[in-house]
C-alpha cells in the first residue's frame, strides 16, 4: 500500500486532475442507484393518501379507481374533485366570481303574479236543446194539406202549418155553436143567474177551443158564420227552424202524434272537447273566443255554461259547454269551431277573472251576471257568488296571486323537479332543492311547494350546476341520495316495490312456475313485446293486431294453478292488462296508443316480476325520462339496447335500462342514453 502511496504521489497534480473528476462521477451515479432503491420516508401527518376516484360525466354512479372509459356510454372518465368546501351541505355547491361568470349562471327572484294560459279546444256546433219545440195534433184527424211540407224551412210564431179535418173539431164547434146561440136566444127578462150561466158555459167552450189548438180569432170567425168548418187551420205557436216533419198530407194522426219539430236557432250550444290536464283553467261563466271555417278572420264569443262532471274513457277529454247568441243566424249546427280560453290561476287554484270578482252568477243561465244577490231572470233561481264558482273573491286579487318561476329555471325527470337557489348573503354559494311544480303557463311554472317568495332562483345555467355536482360525486337531480332515490322511483313506478295487483293485495314471486302458467305468462310477454316493438317503429296499427293478440293470451290466464294467496292478485292484474290492451287494439292514433301503453307497461312489469322471474327468457327494464312532457314512463324489452316506444323514430335511442328482470338480454345494438 505504501508503495502504491508512493507512486502517485510522484504524479503531479495535472496527471490526478482527470482521474479524480472521473471517480467522482462514478460515487455520485452510485449513489443515486442505492437510493432509489431505498424505502421512500413516511409522509407528513395530515398529508391525505386517499385513493383517486374517476367519474363519468354522463353517469356519475360509475366510480372506479383507475381511469379508463365509461362502461355505459364509453366517454373518458375524469377524476372526483374532493373538494375543499367543507360547509357544503349535500345538495350545494360554491364557484368563484369567475367560475360564475363563465358559467352564465343567472338568476331571478321568485314573485307572486298571475301568469295566464290559453287553453285551445276544438268542437262543433249544436242545437240547444232548451229551445226545441214538437209541435203535436191536439186532436185526431187527417192532415189535408201541409203549408210547410219540408224541413229547414223558417216559421214565426203564428204562421199556418196544416189544415186538418177532425170529427173532433166538428164536435167542439158545434157545442161552441149552441153555447153562443143559447145565450143570444135568452129571454131579457131571463133570471140573471140563469144568463150569467149561460155566458160561463160559453166562455168554457171557447177555452176548450183554444186548448184544441185554435186562435182567438178562428174561434170569433166559426160564432160569426154560425155553421162549423169541416177543416181547419193550425197556427204555429213557436218561432224556429223546421228540422224534422213527422207526418204528411193524407197522414191520420192521433192526439199527441208529433207533426213538426221545431227548432229555436236564435241561442245555440259550442259543445268543445277539453283534456284532463286542462280542466283545472276552466269555469263556469269563463267567455270563450271562438272561429268558424265560414267565416275567417271573425271571432264570436260565447259563454261556458255546463262542464261535464264524468270523463270520456275513450277520448280522455271531458266535454265543455257553450252558451253562444245567434240572432242574426249566421251560426249554423254542426259547424266545426276552434276555441280559446285565457284564464289565470290563484295560489289555491281558483282563477282571476275581474269582470267576475265579486258578482253573483245563475247557477242555470251564466249570461245572467249580477252585482248583488237576487234571482235569475231567466229560471228564477237564487243567484249564487262568482267565489263559490271557483273565482277570486274580490280585493284578494294579489294575495292570491300564485308563485311563479320561469320554466328554464326547474330541472325536470320524471315526476321529480329541482332548481338552484343562491344562498342568501354568500355570493357564488348555491342550493339543490326539490320543488313540487303547478301547471305550466307559458314561459313559467306555478310553484306548489319548496319556493318562497324573494328567493334567487337559477334561471340560467342550473343544468351546468347540476352537472358539476355529479362530477364531485354529490346528490343531484340526476343521481339523488338513496333515501329520495328510493320514495322517487315508488312515486314514479306507482305499485311500489311491494307489486300490488290490487290496492293492498301483494302478489307474491312464484317459483318454480307450473308449466301451464309458465308457457301462457311467455305468450303474454310475446304479444307485448310485439306491441313494444311496434310502437317504437311508430306502426300503430301493428300495435292494434298485437294488442288483440296479447288479449287473447291474457284471457288464458288461469290463476287457479297458483298458490292460494297469488290467484286474486293475478286475477285482478289480468283485468287491468285486459283494459290497457283493449284501449290499445281500438286506438287508430299512435299518440293514444303511447297513452294507454304506459300503463300496460307498468302492469307487465308486475306480472313479469311475479310470474316470469323464473324464465330463461330475458325481460329487461327501460326507463325515458323525457316521456309525456318530462313525467317519464318505464317500459320492457327482451333483447338490450334502448328501443324507445313512447318516441319512435323521433328519439329511437332516447332512455336507459334500469332493471334485468330475466336473462341477460341479446345485445340487438349498442344502448344509449337521452340523444
Amino acid at each position: 500500500m505504501n508503495n502504491l502511496w508512493q507512486s502517485f504521489r510522484k504524479l503531479g497534480a495535472r496527471e490526478l486532475r482527470l482521474p479524480l473528476l472521473a471517480l467522482l462521477l462514478l460515487a455520485l451515479f452510485t449513489g443515486y442507484l442505492l437510493n432509489s432503491g431505498s424505502e421512500a420516508p413516511p409522509q407528513n401527518a395530515g398529508e391525505s393518501t386517499a385513493a383517486q376516484t374517476w367519474t363519468c360525466s354522463m353517469h356519475p354512479q360509475i366510480q372506479l379507481p383507475q381511469p379508463g372509459a365509461c362502461p355505459i356510454c364509453g366517454m373518458d372518465l375524469i377524476p372526483v374533485s374532493a373538494g375543499n368546501d367543507q360547509d357544503l351541505g349535500a345538495r350545494e355547491i360554491r364557484l368563484s366570481a369567475n367560475a360564475v361568470r363563465l358559467a352564465a349562471i343567472r338568476t331571478e327572484p321568485v314573485a307572486r303574479s298571475y301568469v295566464s294560459r290559453t287553453i285551445r279546444m276544438s268542437g262543433k256546433i249544436a242545437m240547444d236543446e232548451t229551445r226545441l219545440r214538437t209541435i203535436s195534433a191536439y186532436v185526431p184527424g187527417r192532415i189535408e194539406r201541409m203549408f210547410v211540407d219540408y224541413t229547414g224551412t223558417r216559421v214565426r210564431k203564428g204562421d199556418h202549418l196544416v189544415e186538418l179535418y177532425s170529427p173532433g173539431l166538428i164536435s167542439a164547434q158545434t157545442e161552441l155553436l149552441q153555447a153562443a146561440r143559447s145565450l143570444k136566444e135568452m129571454a131579457p127578462d131571463a133570471p140573471e143567474a140563469l144568463r150569467r150561466d149561460a155566458g160561463t158555459m160559453l166562455e168554457a167552450v171557447r177555452e176548450k177551443m183554444r186548448l184544441l189548438g185554435l186562435t182567438g180569432p178562428q174561434i170569433a170567425a166559426i160564432e160569426k158564420r154560425g155553421a162549423p168548418a169541416e177543416r181547419l187551420t193550425i197556427y204555429s205557436p213557436i218561432s224556429g227552424i223546421v228540422t224534422r216533419r213527422h207526418a204528411s198530407e193524407g197522414t191520420y194522426v192521433q192526439t199527441g202524434s208529433p207533426v213538426y219539430t221545431v227548432a229555436d236557432l236564435s241561442h245555440l250550444w259550442v259543445m268543445l272537447d277539453a283534456y284532463e290536464s286542462d280542466l283545472e283553467w276552466l269555469r263556469y261563466g269563463q267567455s270563450v273566443d271562438f272561429t268558424v271555417e265560414a267565416y275567417p278572420g271573425e271571432t264570436f264569443t260565447g259563454i261556458i255554461a255546463f262542464i261535464d262532471p264524468v270523463l270520456n274513457a275513450t277520448t280522455r277529454t271531458v266535454n265543455v259547454r257553450v252558451n253562444v247568441k245567434n240572432a242574426a243566424g249566421r251560426l249554423k249546427p254542426e259547424m266545426l269551431v276552434r276555441a280559446t280560453v285565457k284564464s289565470s290561476l290563484s295560489s289555491r287554484g281558483k282563477v282571476m277573472d275581474p269582470a267576475l270578482s265579486g258578482k253573483w252568477i245563475s247557477p242555470m243561465h251564466p249570461e245572467v251576471v249580477k252585482n248583488g244577490p237576487g234571482s235569475c231572470d231567466v229560471c228564477g233561481m237564487p243567484l249564487v257568488r262568482a267565489e263559490d264558482l271557483g273565482y277570486v273573491a274580490a280585493g284578494q286579487n294579489m294575495a292570491e296571486a300564485p308563485l311563479v318561476i320561469p320554466a328554464t329555471a326547474p330541472l325536470i325527470t320524471g315526476k321529480r323537479a329541482v332548481v338552484y337557489v343562491s344562498v342568501p348573503g354568500e355570493e357564488g354559494r348555491f342550493e339543490g332543492r326539490e320543488v313540487v311544480l303547478g301547471p305550466r303557463s307559458g314561459d313559467f311554472y306555478l310553484v306548489r311547494e319548496g319556493l318562497s317568495e324573494g328567493e334567487a332562483v337559477v334561471v340560467n345555467g342550473a343544468f351546468k350546476l347540476d352537472s358539476d355536482l355529479q362530477i364531485r360525486g354529490n346528490p343531484s337531480m340526476m343521481n339523488p341520495d338513496q333515501e329520495q332515490k328510493a320514495k322517487s322511483e315508488r312515486r314514479n313506478e306507482g305499485a311500489g316495490p311491494d307489486l300490488a295487483g290490487k290496492e293492498g293485495e301483494a302478489i307474491p314471486e312464484i317459483s318454480p312456475l307450473p308449466a301451464d302458467i309458465r308457457e301462457t305468462v311467455a305468450g303474454i310477454l310475446d304479444a307485448y313485446f310485439e306491441i313494444q316493438i311496434a310502437l317504437s317503429l311508430d306502426d300503430a296499427a301493428g300495435a292494434a293486431t298485437h294488442a288483440a293478440t296479447l288479449s287473447g293470451a291474457l284471457k288464458t290466464l288461469n290463476a287457479k294453478s297458483l298458490a292460494k294467496e297469488a290467484q286474486t292478485p293475478v286475477d285482478n292484474l289480468r283485468n287491468q292488462l285486459l283494459g290497457s290492451a283493449k284501449e290499445i287494439a281500438e286506438s287508430t292514433e299512435i299518440e293514444d296508443s303511447r297513452r294507454h301503453f304506459q300503463p300496460l307497461s307498468d302492469r307487465m312489469y308486475l306480472l313479469a316480476k311475479a310470474l316470469a322471474s323464473n324464465s330463461d327468457n330475458p325481460v329487461l327494464r327501460y326507463f325515458c325520462p323525457m316521456a309525456f312532457d318530462n313525467k317519464g314512463a318505464y317500459w320492457l324489452q327482451n333483447r338490450r339496447g334502448v328501443e324507445n316506444p313512447y318516441f319512435g323514430s323521433a328519439m329511437y335511442r332516447c332512455g336507459e335500462e334500469v332493471e334485468i328482470l330475466t336473462g341477460g338480454g341479446e345485445a340487438s345494438h349498442e344502448g344509449h342514453n337521452h340523444e
